[in-house]
């Protein structure tokens, strides 16, 4: 091949690589939360390669699990690792605890493994009204325990410390973002806590949650919970809000002004919708709430106090069911994605992209464990074989208004059987409920109650080999490497 063709092929290399990147700013810097609390996980390296196939460039972990940190080495991601509120009395109690833990779960993944931490987020919404005071007099002693351990090993300046606070922390008395403040029972703590992380050029963190509001009080104006613009507005002097996230984030904004940290950064840490578990919490609402969100994230867009938008992280990637249903059912259903991977509705993830669901999952046998066509539901142990297999196993999909909430009592008992019998991994009397359960190869499904089949936890999961790329042949006329690569930079950096 002659030069004149190797300059076309590099200027066209160069122009679909420019085309790619500029792909990658528009639609990037998303980010998402990737919980643990399942009694069959994704693997790590699925769920990576999840992250990676739907453009997320960034990730928030609850707690330090080594199969996801391991995974998430060298990948590209960015990290932001959790710190739960059980640890924060140890970690305050002595900096070198707090040394030992970073040396195991921040250190060693960054140097082993090239794990991307940026963040270290220190306890989760430790001062929400229903703790009470748990965590208020051990949270700060542990923030500055960590930072001085992250300090100590040489990682100031490349991790920093957060505090994902949830929104109860600040409250408005005039009803107007404006008029937002601190809670005077936490005031002069969170000050400290701000100072620190301002002192240290730490973020902090507020989880947001407008699917609450409308949860909390069923005469939330439901169009005010998104973002099409047609709720009716709150007029805060020259700003007019339509939407509660924007609303929520300034009054935090103007808590942060008014105590003199007006530039302090600041994280979305959670924000979503689930899909099931209330009859606000569906499939329709969270497609709507979801790519509101994301279309304000390609775009650009803040907030009125804010116009440069935050990080902001999905909540979150996947089901979760063995999360505690303490808020409510719906808590297991906040992934954009089932438990599996699998696609629950369509996302425009930018430029025309669209969700892919996870890849090389591998699942049990396809069987399920229903009610037998011999029992009744007059029998007297149905109940208590109902109760035992919800005790057990994930029945949030049966409450009123969920997506299995119009199953007839038969029907109800088989959903339960059969997530017991998926739970216990279909082990051999898994379905022996009284006698009045039969396994069936015909999957009994149906409308929008998906009857599951678990991912098989002893099976080997595998990604698809990357396909290999063809070798270069030499011949007389090849430029060599170097020379290749210099002509793409100087053509690429002149455009």
């Amino acid at each position: 091949m002659g030069y004149g063709y190797l300059a076309v092929w590099f200027l066209l290399l160069c122009i679909i690589l420019q085309g790619l990147a500029n792909g990658v700013v528009a639609a990037g810097g998303l980010a998402c939360n990737w919980g643990t609390r399942s009694t069959h996980p994704l693997p790590p390296t699925i769920v990576v390669k999840l992250l990676k196939d739907n453009g997320f460039s960034k990730v928030k972990l609850f707690e330090a699990d080594p199969g996801a940190l391991k995974a998430l080495g060298k990948s590209g991601i960015q990290v932001m690792l959790g710190i739960p509120n059980e640890f924060l009395a140890p970690l305050a109690s002595s900096v070198g605890v707090a040394e030992n833990w970073v040396t195991k779960n921040v250190s060693s993944f960054i140097s082993k493994y090239g794990t991307d931490i940026r963040y270290v987020a220190v306890g989760n919404e430790p001062f929400l009204k229903t703790y009470k005071d748990t965590f208020t007099q051990t949270l700060f002693p542990a923030l500055k325990n960590i930072q001085a351990a992250l300090i100590k090993a040489g990682l100031g300046r490349q991790v920093k410390v957060t505090v994902p606070i949830n929104a109860d922390v600040y409250q408005t008395d005039t009803s107007l973002p404006s008029g937002g403040d601190f809670r005077s029972d936490i005031h002069a703590l969170m000050m400290s806590i701000v100072k620190f992380l301002s002192d240290n050029g730490g973020p902090l963190t507020i989880n947001i949650y407008p699917f609450l509001s409308l949860y909390a009080d069923p005469h939330f104006p439901i169009d005010y919970a998104f973002f099409n613009g047609t709720a009716a507005p709150i007029v805060d002097g020259s700003i007019s809000y339509t939407n509660v996230l924007d609303a929520n984030f300034d009054t935090l904004i103007a808590a942060l002004e008014k105590n003199g940290f007006s530039s302090l950064p600041v994280i979305i840490g959670e924000v979503g919708w689930p899909t099931d578990g209330d009859t606000n919490a569906n499939t329709e609402y969270a497609r709507r709430f979801n790519q509101g969100l994301l279309n304000r994230i390609i775009q650009g867009q803040g907030t009125p106090k804010r116009p440069t938008p935050p990080d902001i992280y999905l909540f979150a990637l996947t089901d979760e069911d063995a999360k505690s249903i303490d808020p409510g059912n719906f808590e297991r259903h906040w992934g954009i994605f089932s438990y599996d991977g699998s696609i629950k509705y369509s996302l425009d993830m930018g430029n025309g992209r669209s969700l892919v669901a996870a890849k090389g999952v591998k699942y049990l046998a396809r069987e399920w464990c229903v009610m037998s066509p011999q029992a009744t539901i007059s029998d007297p142990n149905l109940a208590q074989n109902i109760n035992y297999a919800c005790s057990y196993a994930d029945c949030t999909s049966l409450g009123y208004g969920s997506s299995c909430g119009r199953l007839d009592a038969g029907s109800n008992a088989s959903y339960a059987f059969n997530m017991y019998y998926q739970t216990m991994d279909q082990r051999k009397g898994a379905c022996n409920f009284s006698g009045l359960s039969v396994t069936t190869k015909t999957d009994p499904s149906r409308d929008t109650c998906r009857f599951e089949i678990m991912i098989d936890l002893t099976g080997k999961h595998e990604l698809p080999a990357p396909t290999p790329s063809p070798a270069v042949g030499r011949n007389q006329n090849s430029l060599p490497l170097v020379w290749v690569l210099g002509i793409i930079l100087i053509i690429c950096g002149s455009s």
